[in-house]
């Protein structure tokens, strides 16, 4: 069985790099319902999440606002991008801190519940535990990520108002730079066998 050359030349595909959505940030950040059952929880403000919502869509309209005849469509779009790109950025990197905290917290607890394991009895008196603290910690978090995404829900809802059209991830292609010089020192070899 003999193989077909190919004529046509291979497409070249260059990978995205996949930017984070609100998507991403609703699933690894706590919503006002769970905020608020933490904050009860464990004696923490219970945050206004419509209020910062509101607050960071408000501040950004408005910021565009006094850019508008400064900038052009196409600049405008693309400094929204970016300060857009930025609220959720934050809010997604909390939100994965957040989960890690609540993992932690939730190995001690685990632990501190078998009975045969000296070292996680209680601190001195006065003092808590470790999985209380790793508990009270992530419930930290928890308030921290919510906030920051009610921030990245009021920026994105922003970016729809002044640019009139839903905002999407910024996707960049994978920068190789090792790969394209790899390649061409492997092609000038082959050509020194001629």
């Amino acid at each position: 069985m003999t193989k077909k050359a190919n004529s046509r030349p291979s497409a070249r595909i260059v990978p995205l790099r996949k930017g984070t959505t609100l998507e991403m940030i609703r699933l690894a950040c706590p919503d006002a319902a769970q905020a608020s059952l933490i904050s009860e929880s464990f004696g923490l403000p219970v945050l206004d999440s419509d209020g910062i919502r509101d607050l960071h869509e408000k501040l950004i309209i408005e910021t565009a606002s006094a850019l508008d005849e400064g900038l052009g469509e196409r600049a405008m779009q693309i400094h929204m991008q970016r300060i857009v790109g930025s609220f959720v950025g934050s809010a997604y990197g909390a939100g994965q801190f957040y989960s890690r905290a609540v993992t932690e917290a939730r190995d001690a607890t685990a632990k501190a519940a078998c009975d045969d394991r000296d070292e996680d009895i209680g601190g001195p008196v006065g003092f808590d535990s470790a999985a209380q603290r790793k508990r009270e910690f992530a419930a930290d978090m928890a308030l921290q990520a919510h906030a920051l995404r009610m921030a990245a829900e009021g920026a994105v809802a922003a970016y729809e108002h002044v640019i009139g059209e839903k905002w999407k991830p910024f996707e960049r292609a994978v920068e190789n730079p090792g790969q394209a010089v790899d390649r061409k020192a492997a092609e000038l070899q082959m050509s020194a066998f001629g």
